[in-house]
C-alpha cells in the first residue's frame, strides 16, 4: 500500500538532493604550490612559496555561489631559496612571524567569470584583514586518480599591495623605484582531493 506523498516529504527529498551536490575537497599538499613573486631592484622577479599550509573547499557544482574556500598558511614556512632573505622576511621588517604566525584566506563570494571563477575573500596578513580577489582559471574536471580518490585542480592568481597589510620595509633607489616593489603577485597551483 502506498502512502500519500506530503509536501514535507517532497521538501526533504529536495534537501537531500541539494546536499548530495555539495562536496568537500582538501588541498593535496604534495601537489599544491602557494607561491608569490615580487620585483627586486625593479629589474627582476624574486619568487617564493610557503611550505606549510592547509586548505579546504566546500564545492557546490549546482550553485557555485554556495561554495566556500578556506586556507591557512604558516608564515614561518616562507621559502625563497635564500636563508638570509628568508630570515629577513620572517623578521619584524616583514611578516613578523613570532607575532603573526598564520596568514588566512576565507572566501566571502564566489562567482563565474569568463576564464573560470572569481573568488573574493578576506586575506588576513600581518594582523590586517583586507578583501582580495582570486582569479581562478585552468580548472580541470574531476577525475579518479590511480589510488581511487577523485581529484581536480586549478590555478588562481591575485595582486596585492603589501603596504595595505603593513609590510612597508624597502629602500629607495638613486635611479628611482624601490629595492623591494610594493606589488606582490600571488600564484596558487592547487590540486584537490575529494573527502
Amino acid at each position: 500500500m502506498f502512502k500519500k506523498i506530503t509536501p514535507m516529504m517532497v521538501a526533504a527529498l529536495i534537501a537531500v538532493g541539494a546536499v548530495a551536490h555539495a562536496s568537500t575537497w582538501t588541498f593535496d599538499k604534495a601537489h599544491t604550490n602557494i607561491g608569490f613573486k615580487i620585483k627586486h631592484l625593479m629589474i627582476t622577479n624574486v619568487r617564493g612559496s610557503f611550505d606549510a599550509f592547509s586548505g579546504q573547499v566546500k564545492y557546490d557544482e549546482n550553485d557555485i555561489a554556495k561554495s566556500h574556500v578556506e586556507v591557512t598558511i604558516e608564515s614561518a614556512s616562507i621559502n625563497t631559496a635564500n636563508e638570509d632573505r628568508d630570515n629577513h622576511l620572517k623578521s619584524a621588517d616583514f611578516f613578523d612571524v613570532e607575532n603573526f604566525p598564520n596568514l588566512t584566506f576565507k572566501s566571502t563570494d564566489i562567482k563565474k567569470s569568463n576564464d573560470g571563477l572569481m573568488i573574493t575573500g578576506d586575506l588576513s596578513l600581518h594582523g590586517v584583514t583586507k578583501a582580495v580577489v582570486l582569479n581562478v582559471e585552468d580548472m580541470t574536471a574531476p577525475i579518479k586518480g590511480p589510488w581511487g580518490k577523485m581529484r581536480m585542480g586549478a590555478t588562481a592568481t591575485a595582486k596585492i599591495d603589501r603596504r595595505d597589510f603593513g609590510l612597508t620595509w624597502s629602500k629607495a633607489l638613486e635611479t628611482g623605484g624601490l629595492v623591494v616593489d610594493n606589488e606582490v603577485k600571488i600564484i596558487l597551483e592547487v590540486e584537490l582531493i575529494k573527502e
